[in-house]
């Protein structure tokens, strides 16, 4: 029996009287990869924005429905919304390191959390950079600049900063869309190994990355949930004509 750590139920999403999300219903499992796909203007973003909301930010934005976490009802009354970011670490597409050296971009999170030994920011800083997959690279040249990393390494330092503030679940949004293949590779490579430590929702719009990483898929499509399944059935006998005609590239 698989353990459900969060159940989208009947959800929708609206900016003003435009709906970018259309009564979801989707469960993902503790620690797996669930990859997300479909074309530009899908609702793919905006879900994530909404599974840690940061939609909130956005004037306008309103949901109907429930997204449970834990069990939880993250849009109820009193819900601690910094606390629930920090739960539901984010990785964007166009990686944004802080202007400051490679270890104060990690202990900068953890020191506004009241963290101060320096023993703890050691190796709280090897440990992340290790689980990123950046640690042999850097270990080096950790007070150089992080603005002198390759976007690769950016990328990856961006990761480990989100695991710096012990997050539960990763949520990734298209994290090697402006990358070489090697730099991706990379960061697949390290979200494999992360999977057994975190829960992950990776955004992509490689469909073959999504093959090769996720365990199940999900096609978006116009803000409606297609279908989610193993990701080898998506791909090989998917239920919808659309997301067939998807993954062959007949649109999108």
């Amino acid at each position: 029996m698989k353990d459900t750590a969060i159940q989208v139920i009947n959800f929708s999403h609206f900016y003003g009287q435009q709906q970018s999300l259309k009564n979801l219903n989707l469960q993902v499992y503790r620690n797996e990869i669930l990859g997300i796909i479909g074309p530009a203007r899908s609702g793919k973003s905006t879900f994530l924005t909404c599974l840690n909301r940061l939609g909130d930010l956005v004037p306008g934005s309103r949901v109907t429905g429930k997204i449970l976490i834990d069990g939880q009802n993250i849009y109820c009354p009193g819900i601690e919304v910094a606390a629930l970011r920090r739960q539901l670490g984010m990785v964007f597409a166009t990686p944004v390191p802080l202007p400051m050296s490679i270890y104060d971009n990690l202990v900068f999170g953890p020191k506004l959390q009241g963290k101060k030994y320096r023993l703890d920011l050691d190796g709280l800083v090897e440990d992340c950079l290790e689980k990123a997959g950046l640690w042999i690279e850097v270990k080096d040249r950790l007070k150089t600049s992080a603005l002198k990393l390759s976007g690769g390494q950016q990328q990856r330092l961006c990761l480990a900063r989100v695991l710096a503030l012990k997050p539960e679940y990763i949520l990734l949004d298209e994290p090697t869309s402006g990358l070489d293949p090697i730099s991706t590779m990379k960061i697949e490579d390290t979200l494999r190994l992360l999977k057994k430590d975190y829960t992950i929702i990776l955004v992509t719009n490689n469909t073959k990355q999504a093959a090769r990483v996720a365990d199940r898929t999900a096609f978006f499509l116009m803000g409606e949930l297609v279908e989610v399944n193993e990701t080898g059935i998506i791909f090989t006998r998917p239920a919808d004509k659309r997301t067939e005609n998807y993954i062959e590239g007949k649109f999108g």
